[in-house]
Protein backbone atom coordinates (compact mmCIF):
# COMPACT_ATOMS: atom_id res chain seq x y z
CA UNK A 1 0.00 0.00 0.00
CA UNK A 2 1.43 3.14 -0.88
CA UNK A 3 2.53 5.46 2.07
CA UNK A 4 -0.19 8.59 1.54
CA UNK A 5 -3.04 5.88 1.94
CA UNK A 6 -1.28 4.04 4.62
CA UNK A 7 -1.43 7.32 6.78
CA UNK A 8 -5.16 8.45 5.39
CA UNK A 9 -6.14 4.62 6.82
CA UNK A 10 -4.44 5.07 9.96
CA UNK A 11 -5.83 8.46 10.27
CA UNK A 12 -9.17 7.10 9.72
CA UNK A 13 -8.04 4.26 12.84
CA UNK A 14 -7.23 6.60 15.11
CA UNK A 15 -10.68 8.53 14.70
CA UNK A 16 -12.92 5.57 14.88
CA UNK A 17 -11.02 4.01 17.55
CA UNK A 18 -11.42 7.30 19.78
CA UNK A 19 -15.21 7.83 18.93
CA UNK A 20 -15.09 3.94 20.49
CA UNK A 21 -13.03 4.55 23.28
CA UNK A 22 -14.46 5.29 27.09
CA UNK A 23 -13.39 8.92 27.34
CA UNK A 24 -10.62 8.00 29.74
CA UNK A 25 -9.02 6.20 27.20
CA UNK A 26 -8.98 8.39 24.52
CA UNK A 27 -5.47 9.85 24.94
CA UNK A 28 -2.83 9.78 22.09
CA UNK A 29 -0.55 7.07 24.10
CA UNK A 30 -3.35 4.54 24.40
CA UNK A 31 -4.66 5.30 20.16
CA UNK A 32 -1.09 4.92 19.64
CA UNK A 33 -0.82 1.53 21.36
CA UNK A 34 -4.11 0.08 20.07
CA UNK A 35 -2.66 1.02 17.10
CA UNK A 36 0.22 -1.01 16.87
CA UNK A 37 -1.73 -4.22 18.38
CA UNK A 38 -3.92 -4.17 15.37
CA UNK A 39 -1.12 -3.38 12.97
CA UNK A 40 0.88 -6.71 14.28
CA UNK A 41 -2.29 -8.84 14.05
CA UNK A 42 -2.88 -11.06 11.36
CA UNK A 43 -6.42 -8.94 10.94
CA UNK A 44 -4.34 -5.55 10.32
CA UNK A 45 -1.42 -7.31 7.48
CA UNK A 46 -1.81 -5.41 4.39
CA UNK A 47 0.75 -8.13 3.19
CA UNK A 48 -1.27 -10.51 4.17
CA UNK A 49 -2.42 -12.89 0.97
CA UNK A 50 -5.90 -12.93 3.45
CA UNK A 51 -5.95 -9.04 1.74
CA UNK A 52 -4.00 -9.43 -1.53
CA UNK A 53 -4.96 -12.60 -3.42
CA UNK A 54 -7.21 -10.21 -5.53
CA UNK A 55 -5.04 -7.67 -6.11
CA UNK A 56 -4.78 -8.42 -9.61
CA UNK A 57 -8.44 -8.35 -10.38
CA UNK A 58 -9.04 -4.96 -8.71
CA UNK A 59 -11.43 -5.98 -6.14
CA UNK A 60 -12.63 -8.26 -3.75
CA UNK A 61 -15.27 -10.79 -4.88
CA UNK A 62 -18.49 -10.94 -3.57
CA UNK A 63 -18.20 -14.71 -2.31
CA UNK A 64 -15.10 -13.51 -0.03
CA UNK A 65 -15.26 -9.75 0.31
CA UNK A 66 -17.39 -10.02 4.09
CA UNK A 67 -13.94 -11.86 5.86
CA UNK A 68 -11.32 -10.04 3.35
CA UNK A 69 -11.80 -6.58 3.39
CA UNK A 70 -13.35 -4.36 6.04
CA UNK A 71 -15.59 -2.77 3.77
CA UNK A 72 -16.95 -6.14 2.81
CA UNK A 73 -17.55 -7.18 6.68
CA UNK A 74 -19.17 -3.72 7.26
CA UNK A 75 -21.95 -4.52 4.56
CA UNK A 76 -22.23 -7.90 5.38
CA UNK A 77 -23.16 -6.88 9.14
CA UNK A 78 -25.56 -4.22 7.93
CA UNK A 79 -23.15 -1.62 9.43
CA UNK A 80 -23.50 0.61 6.16
CA UNK A 81 -27.32 0.89 6.49
CA UNK A 82 -27.63 -2.34 3.70
CA UNK A 83 -29.06 -5.72 4.80
CA UNK A 84 -27.85 -7.42 7.01
CA UNK A 85 -25.86 -11.10 6.28
CA UNK A 86 -25.40 -10.64 2.38
CA UNK A 87 -22.66 -8.56 0.77
CA UNK A 88 -24.15 -6.45 -1.99
CA UNK A 89 -21.21 -5.74 -4.23
CA UNK A 90 -17.58 -6.37 -4.15
CA UNK A 91 -15.01 -5.00 -2.74
CA UNK A 92 -12.17 -2.96 -1.91
CA UNK A 93 -8.30 -4.00 -2.07
CA UNK A 94 -5.58 -3.68 0.55
CA UNK A 95 -8.53 -3.24 3.34
CA UNK A 96 -8.20 -5.26 6.47
CA UNK A 97 -10.63 -6.44 9.27
CA UNK A 98 -10.10 -3.09 11.13
CA UNK A 99 -11.76 -0.42 14.06
CA UNK A 100 -14.59 -0.02 11.98
CA UNK A 101 -15.18 -3.51 11.87
CA UNK A 102 -16.03 -4.47 15.03
CA UNK A 103 -16.60 -0.57 16.61
CA UNK A 104 -19.92 0.16 15.00
CA UNK A 105 -23.13 -0.70 16.74
CA UNK A 106 -24.31 -3.26 14.21
CA UNK A 107 -21.45 -5.08 15.19
CA UNK A 108 -21.61 -5.04 18.78
CA UNK A 109 -25.90 -5.98 18.45
CA UNK A 110 -24.68 -8.84 16.41
CA UNK A 111 -25.40 -12.02 18.44
CA UNK A 112 -26.07 -14.82 16.48
CA UNK A 113 -24.46 -16.05 13.40
CA UNK A 114 -25.87 -18.59 10.41
CA UNK A 115 -23.19 -21.22 9.57
CA UNK A 116 -22.66 -23.20 6.84
CA UNK A 117 -24.53 -26.07 7.61
CA UNK A 118 -27.53 -24.00 7.66
CA UNK A 119 -27.40 -24.04 12.10
CA UNK A 120 -27.99 -20.74 13.57
CA UNK A 121 -26.30 -20.36 16.79
CA UNK A 122 -27.41 -17.32 18.63
CA UNK A 123 -26.19 -16.03 22.14
CA UNK A 124 -22.68 -15.76 21.37
CA UNK A 125 -22.30 -12.11 22.37
CA UNK A 126 -19.00 -10.83 21.90
CA UNK A 127 -17.91 -13.84 19.88
CA UNK A 128 -20.44 -13.13 17.19
CA UNK A 129 -18.24 -10.65 14.95
CA UNK A 130 -15.64 -14.02 15.64
CA UNK A 131 -17.60 -16.22 14.65
CA UNK A 132 -18.72 -14.47 10.92
CA UNK A 133 -15.38 -15.19 9.69
CA UNK A 134 -14.37 -18.20 11.79
CA UNK A 135 -16.69 -21.13 10.66
CA UNK A 136 -15.62 -22.69 7.24
CA UNK A 137 -17.12 -22.75 4.33
CA UNK A 138 -18.31 -26.13 4.11
CA UNK A 139 -19.84 -28.45 6.87
CA UNK A 140 -20.52 -31.95 7.33
CA UNK A 141 -23.60 -31.94 5.34
CA UNK A 142 -22.29 -30.42 2.46
CA UNK A 143 -19.94 -33.85 1.95
CA UNK A 144 -23.15 -35.40 2.48
CA UNK A 145 -24.74 -34.23 -0.49
CA UNK A 146 -21.71 -34.29 -2.88
CA UNK A 147 -21.76 -38.36 -2.24
CA UNK A 148 -25.43 -39.27 -1.99
CA UNK A 149 -26.02 -42.03 -4.52
CA UNK A 150 -22.68 -42.59 -5.17
CA UNK A 151 -20.75 -46.24 -3.67
CA UNK A 152 -18.95 -45.83 -1.13
CA UNK A 153 -15.71 -47.15 -2.69
CA UNK A 154 -16.60 -46.48 -6.35
CA UNK A 155 -14.13 -43.94 -7.86
CA UNK A 156 -16.39 -40.98 -9.30
CA UNK A 157 -15.55 -38.09 -11.55
CA UNK A 158 -18.59 -36.60 -10.52
CA UNK A 159 -16.66 -36.09 -6.70
CA UNK A 160 -13.73 -33.32 -5.77
CA UNK A 161 -12.60 -31.95 -2.46
CA UNK A 162 -14.40 -29.83 -0.40
CA UNK A 163 -12.17 -27.43 1.26
CA UNK A 164 -14.01 -26.33 4.48
CA UNK A 165 -11.56 -23.23 4.45
CA UNK A 166 -9.62 -21.34 7.25
CA UNK A 167 -9.44 -20.69 10.46
CA UNK A 168 -12.17 -22.72 11.26
CA UNK A 169 -12.17 -22.19 15.08
CA UNK A 170 -15.76 -21.64 15.88
CA UNK A 171 -16.95 -24.60 13.95
CA UNK A 172 -14.90 -27.01 15.83
CA UNK A 173 -16.13 -25.21 18.91
CA UNK A 174 -19.44 -25.73 18.15
CA UNK A 175 -18.81 -29.30 17.67
CA UNK A 176 -22.36 -31.28 16.81
CA UNK A 177 -23.91 -28.28 16.91
CA UNK A 178 -23.19 -26.94 13.61
CA UNK A 179 -21.86 -30.08 12.18
CA UNK A 180 -18.78 -28.53 10.88
CA UNK A 181 -17.05 -31.75 10.72
CA UNK A 182 -18.27 -34.77 8.84
CA UNK A 183 -20.50 -37.21 11.40
CA UNK A 184 -20.64 -40.53 10.27
CA UNK A 185 -24.02 -42.17 10.98
CA UNK A 186 -24.48 -43.88 14.04
CA UNK A 187 -21.67 -42.03 16.07
CA UNK A 188 -22.42 -39.16 18.28
CA UNK A 189 -20.17 -35.85 18.66
CA UNK A 190 -19.55 -33.73 20.98
CA UNK A 191 -21.43 -30.21 21.02
CA UNK A 192 -20.14 -27.05 22.37
CA UNK A 193 -16.74 -26.88 24.10
CA UNK A 194 -17.71 -25.17 26.85
CA UNK A 195 -14.74 -23.67 28.95
CA UNK A 196 -14.95 -22.15 32.85
CA UNK A 197 -16.67 -18.77 32.70
CA UNK A 198 -13.49 -16.65 32.63
CA UNK A 199 -12.42 -18.48 29.52
CA UNK A 200 -15.76 -18.97 27.65
CA UNK A 201 -15.64 -16.69 24.83
CA UNK A 202 -13.06 -15.59 21.75
CA UNK A 203 -11.94 -12.28 23.32
CA UNK A 204 -11.67 -14.37 27.04
CA UNK A 205 -8.81 -16.16 25.81
CA UNK A 206 -7.66 -13.67 22.88
CA UNK A 207 -6.63 -10.16 23.13
CA UNK A 208 -9.23 -9.06 20.81
CA UNK A 209 -6.11 -6.33 18.96
CA UNK A 210 -3.50 -8.89 18.63
CA UNK A 211 -5.46 -11.72 18.44
CA UNK A 212 -2.67 -13.52 21.02
CA UNK A 213 -3.62 -16.20 23.20
CA UNK A 214 -3.64 -15.25 27.13
CA UNK A 215 -1.99 -18.36 28.25
CA UNK A 216 -1.43 -17.25 32.58
CA UNK A 217 -5.24 -17.41 32.91
CA UNK A 218 -4.61 -21.23 31.44
CA UNK A 219 -1.38 -22.25 33.55
CA UNK A 220 -3.19 -20.60 36.96
CA UNK A 221 -5.52 -23.24 37.07
CA UNK A 222 -3.66 -26.16 34.70
CA UNK A 223 -0.63 -25.96 37.27
CA UNK A 224 2.36 -28.70 36.48
CA UNK A 225 2.85 -28.10 32.51
CA UNK A 226 5.01 -25.54 30.62
CA UNK A 227 3.00 -24.85 28.33
CA UNK A 228 -1.06 -25.12 26.69
CA UNK A 229 -0.05 -28.09 24.40
CA UNK A 230 0.73 -30.07 27.47
CA UNK A 231 -2.46 -29.45 29.48
CA UNK A 232 -5.03 -32.75 29.29
CA UNK A 233 -8.04 -33.37 31.18
CA UNK A 234 -8.73 -36.75 29.68
CA UNK A 235 -6.21 -39.68 30.31
CA UNK A 236 -6.63 -42.49 27.86
CA UNK A 237 -4.33 -43.22 24.84
CA UNK A 238 -6.63 -42.23 21.91
CA UNK A 239 -4.14 -42.55 19.29
CA UNK A 240 -2.32 -46.07 20.75
CA UNK A 241 0.91 -45.02 20.99
CA UNK A 242 1.33 -46.66 24.78
CA UNK A 243 1.92 -43.34 25.62
CA UNK A 244 -0.76 -41.15 27.60
CA UNK A 245 1.85 -38.65 29.56
CA UNK A 246 1.66 -35.93 26.89
CA UNK A 247 -0.83 -32.98 26.40
CA UNK A 248 -4.06 -33.65 24.41
CA UNK A 249 -2.49 -32.14 21.66
CA UNK A 250 0.02 -35.54 21.41
CA UNK A 251 -3.27 -37.58 21.36
CA UNK A 252 -4.83 -35.61 18.26
CA UNK A 253 -1.87 -35.19 16.39
CA UNK A 254 -0.70 -38.62 16.69
CA UNK A 255 -4.19 -39.34 15.23
CA UNK A 256 -3.89 -36.73 12.58
CA UNK A 257 -0.75 -38.79 11.30
CA UNK A 258 -2.58 -42.08 11.40
CA UNK A 259 -5.36 -40.68 9.06
CA UNK A 260 -3.03 -39.15 6.81
CA UNK A 261 -0.89 -42.78 6.21
CA UNK A 262 -4.18 -44.26 5.84
CA UNK A 263 -5.77 -41.71 3.30
CA UNK A 264 -2.78 -42.31 1.26
CA UNK A 265 -2.78 -46.59 1.65
CA UNK A 266 -6.28 -46.02 0.66
CA UNK A 267 -5.81 -44.35 -2.51
CA UNK A 268 -3.33 -46.19 -3.57
CA UNK A 269 -4.99 -49.40 -3.08
CA UNK A 270 -8.62 -48.70 -3.64
CA UNK A 271 -8.27 -45.25 -5.70
CA UNK A 272 -5.29 -46.61 -7.99
CA UNK A 273 -3.96 -43.60 -7.71
CA UNK A 274 -1.61 -42.51 -4.95
CA UNK A 275 -2.45 -39.65 -2.87
CA UNK A 276 -0.71 -36.71 -1.07
CA UNK A 277 -1.07 -33.54 0.93
CA UNK A 278 0.38 -29.73 -0.25
CA UNK A 279 -0.22 -27.62 2.95
CA UNK A 280 -1.19 -24.56 1.66
CA UNK A 281 -1.59 -25.06 -2.26
CA UNK A 282 -5.27 -25.49 -3.17
CA UNK A 283 -6.61 -27.86 -3.52
CA UNK A 284 -4.36 -29.84 -1.27
CA UNK A 285 -4.64 -33.71 -2.22
CA UNK A 286 -2.92 -34.36 -5.30
CA UNK A 287 -1.76 -36.99 -7.57
CA UNK A 288 1.74 -38.36 -6.14
CA UNK A 289 2.97 -39.21 -9.32
CA UNK A 290 6.27 -40.65 -8.94
CA UNK A 291 5.24 -42.42 -5.48
CA UNK A 292 7.42 -41.11 -3.19
CA UNK A 293 5.35 -40.18 -0.54
CA UNK A 294 5.72 -36.18 -0.90
CA UNK A 295 3.80 -34.05 -2.98
CA UNK A 296 6.62 -31.95 -4.87
CA UNK A 297 6.32 -28.54 -6.01
CA UNK A 298 6.28 -29.96 -9.57
CA UNK A 299 3.03 -32.28 -8.01
CA UNK A 300 1.24 -29.35 -6.28
CA UNK A 301 -0.42 -27.43 -8.91
CA UNK A 302 -3.92 -27.58 -10.15
CA UNK A 303 -3.95 -29.80 -13.25
CA UNK A 304 -2.33 -32.83 -11.23
CA UNK A 305 -5.49 -32.08 -8.30
CA UNK A 306 -6.37 -35.75 -7.12
CA UNK A 307 -9.08 -36.82 -8.83
CA UNK A 308 -9.69 -40.26 -7.83
CA UNK A 309 -12.21 -39.87 -5.09
CA UNK A 310 -14.59 -42.07 -3.51
CA UNK A 311 -17.21 -41.41 -1.21
CA UNK A 312 -14.93 -43.00 1.78
CA UNK A 313 -11.97 -41.27 1.16
CA UNK A 314 -13.71 -38.25 0.72
CA UNK A 315 -15.27 -37.93 3.76
CA UNK A 316 -12.02 -38.88 5.71
CA UNK A 317 -9.71 -36.35 3.57
CA UNK A 318 -12.25 -33.67 4.47
CA UNK A 319 -11.80 -34.51 8.47
CA UNK A 320 -8.53 -34.51 8.20
CA UNK A 321 -8.73 -30.79 6.59
CA UNK A 322 -10.89 -29.72 9.24
CA UNK A 323 -8.47 -30.71 12.20
CA UNK A 324 -5.61 -29.26 9.71
CA UNK A 325 -7.11 -26.03 9.68
CA UNK A 326 -7.77 -25.47 13.26
CA UNK A 327 -4.32 -26.02 14.67
CA UNK A 328 -5.90 -24.97 18.22
CA UNK A 329 -8.67 -27.39 17.73
CA UNK A 330 -7.02 -28.94 21.38
CA UNK A 331 -8.15 -25.95 23.25
CA UNK A 332 -11.35 -25.21 21.14
CA UNK A 333 -12.87 -28.86 21.39
CA UNK A 334 -10.84 -31.68 21.59
CA UNK A 335 -13.31 -33.82 22.19
CA UNK A 336 -14.63 -33.52 18.59
CA UNK A 337 -11.39 -33.73 17.07
CA UNK A 338 -10.93 -36.93 18.71
CA UNK A 339 -13.90 -37.95 17.31
CA UNK A 340 -14.00 -36.90 14.07
CA UNK A 341 -10.18 -38.36 13.80
CA UNK A 342 -11.35 -42.00 15.06
CA UNK A 343 -14.37 -42.55 13.35
CA UNK A 344 -12.69 -41.26 9.82
CA UNK A 345 -9.88 -44.08 10.40
CA UNK A 346 -12.48 -46.56 11.39
CA UNK A 347 -14.18 -46.39 8.33
CA UNK A 348 -10.70 -46.45 5.98
CA UNK A 349 -9.70 -49.56 8.11
CA UNK A 350 -12.90 -51.45 6.30
CA UNK A 351 -10.44 -51.20 3.03
CA UNK A 352 -6.87 -50.59 4.66
CA UNK A 353 -5.45 -52.17 7.58
CA UNK A 354 -5.36 -49.66 10.29
CA UNK A 355 -4.37 -50.78 14.18
CA UNK A 356 -8.09 -49.51 15.48
CA UNK A 357 -7.71 -52.38 18.43
CA UNK A 358 -5.15 -49.73 20.28
CA UNK A 359 -7.05 -46.77 19.54
CA UNK A 360 -9.74 -45.05 22.19
CA UNK A 361 -12.82 -43.09 21.22
CA UNK A 362 -13.68 -40.50 23.24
Amino acid sequence: MPLSALSRTLGTVATLVALSLPVAAQDMSELGRLTEEWLSSPHGDYTSLSFTYWNKDGEVPVACAACHSQPGFIDFIGADGSTAGVVDHAAAINAPIGCASCHTSAAHALDSVSFPSGVVVGGLGTSAVCTVCHQGRQSGISVAAAIGGIEEDTVSADLAFLNVHYGVAAAVMHGAEVEGGFHYPGKTYAGRFNHVPSANTCVACHQPHTTEVATDGCMSCHRGVESIRDIRTRHQDFDGDGNNAGGIHTEITGLHRQLYAAIQAYGATVGKAPIGYAYGTFPYFFNDTDGDGQISPDEAVFPNRYQSWTPRLLKAAYNYQVVQKDPGGYVHNPTYMLQLLHDSLESLSLQVDVGMSTLRRP
